[in-house]
């Protein structure tokens, strides 16, 4: 297992919101051996997408932020 720094573990819980929102589409009494290979592959493409995007957002904060010397 690796450790997760906050702002990965930030980004995880933001992509997970995503996962959840296609979950809701799919629908929830879905089983995981009953999805199609697109709906799992979205799945990933959402997960994967979601943790890079709020990664970026949290690096152009800490950038925004930090004092230059």
């Amino acid at each position: 297992m690796v450790d997760l720094t906050e702002q990965e573990k930030a980004a995880m819980r933001a992509a997970m919101r995503r996962v959840a929102e296609t979950m809701a589409e799919i629908g929830w009494g879905t089983r995981f051996q009953e999805l199609s290979e697109a709906q799992v592959l979205t799945l990933i493409e959402v997960a994967v997408g979601g943790f890079q995007e709020a990664m970026q957002a949290i690096a152009r904060q800490d950038a925004a932020t930090e004092v230059p010397f």
